[in-house]
């Protein structure tokens, strides 16, 4: 059977745990998801999760809150970082079996950007580094933002790209908060989507061509958006008075669609949905897919997820070079390492 490397998984490193309930232990919403959940910081409960599927190891990176959510200064912020990314350069040497790597955390709000914390962590053994789809509510695409871009297509490692979004960003207007979770259900699907249009329209993907983007949960909404986002945004500017986006769209390097298709890769996490795997897996190129699940995020505390898309990949029969790619050559090949023996 193939090995089968879940690429985007959350854990809390012992040390960073206990430093998190001591600074943010009150941190609502998916701060009180995360403290809820032992697979995301008991290590032998974690090992049970994966030792109980065959063929099967994981790939470990920071959860939330985002760290700029509770960090007070940039020092705080580069602290942090720091104790996160040494735990998982600890962790995973001891236990390789089963984690064969492991994520940096970094944050563009640190001094300078989280480029430092970036190199160190990539030379310390880290596979590519994780970021979220907005600073503290900031897009990506501010100018303070720069140092990190250049710095990471100069290294050619990937970008883990998490959404990010709370209650306190409102659906409507004339509200002070988001209701009913909705920040969550549709919330941070439609943040990755966002954040991904924004670097492109921003150019920040025309200048840094080198960027090596993996999406969270398939890129939420983007699959089945196709025909917004390629015939819809061929006539970006149309719908606009007061802004030149016309001449915006026609400076770009090539068509929107062919950015999202050919320059952003994603991850099969899509909460055990059927219908939502097979659209990213139509919409996306087969090199661009890598397995994930998102443990320990559902229902059963770690092991519905893995389960559900290891089923439904199974479900799709793909043939065993295209399985092999999608399971951990493509990941494999997005991070320049050798993962699997």
């Amino acid at each position: 059977m193939t090995m089968r490397v879940d690429a985007y998984t959350h854990f809390f490193p012992q040390k960073f745990f206990d430093k998190l309930n001591e600074v943010a232990g009150d941190h609502k919403d998916m701060g009180k998801r995360v403290r809820s959940l032992p697979a995301l910081y008991d290590l032998d409960f974690r090992k049970k999760i994966v030792d109980g599927f065959k063929d099967y190891q994981q790939i470990l990176s920071y959860p939330q809150p985002p760290i700029e959510r509770f960090a007070k200064t940039p020092k705080d912020i580069d602290e942090f970082c720091r104790i996160i990314n040494d735990g998982f350069a600890e962790l995973i040497a001891k236990e390789k079996d089963r984690f064969p790597g492991w994520v940096a955390q970094v944050s563009l709000d640190a001094a300078d950007a989280g480029v430092g914390e970036a190199e160190r962590a990539l030379k310390n053994g880290a596979l590519g580094v994780q970021i979220y789809t907005n600073v503290a509510g900031k897009p990506l695409d501010r100018p303070q933002y720069a140092p990190f871009w250049k710095k990471m297509n100069e290294l050619g490692a990937p970008i883990w790209l998490h959404p990010a979004r709370g209650a306190e960003m409102p659906d409507y207007i004339d509200e002070k908060k988001s209701l009913y979770e909705i920040w969550w259900t549709f919330g941070w699907s439609y943040e990755t989507a966002c954040a991904m249009i924004r670097l492109v329209y921003s150019k920040i993907m025309d200048t840094h061509p080198n960027l090596k983007i993996i999406t969270h949960h398939f890129a939420g909404i983007v699959p089945m958006l196709e025909g917004r986002i390629g015939p819809g945004n061929d006539v970006m500017g149309s719908r606009t008075t007061d802004e030149d986006y016309v001449s915006l769209r026609k400076s770009l390097k090539k068509r929107v669609l062919d950015y999202f298709k050919q320059d952003f890769w994603a991850d099969t996490a899509a909460f055990t949905a059927v219908p939502a795997t097979k659209a990213g897996m139509e919409f996306f190129p087969i090199d661009k897919i890598v397995f994930a699940s998102d443990c320990p995020f559902d229902p059963e505390g770690g092991t519905l997820y893995p389960r559900e898309t290891l089923r439904i990949m199974e479900s799709l029969r793909l043939d065993k070079v295209t399985a092999e790619k999608v399971f951990y050559k493509n990941l494999e090949a997005v991070t320049g390492k050798k993962l699997v023996k």
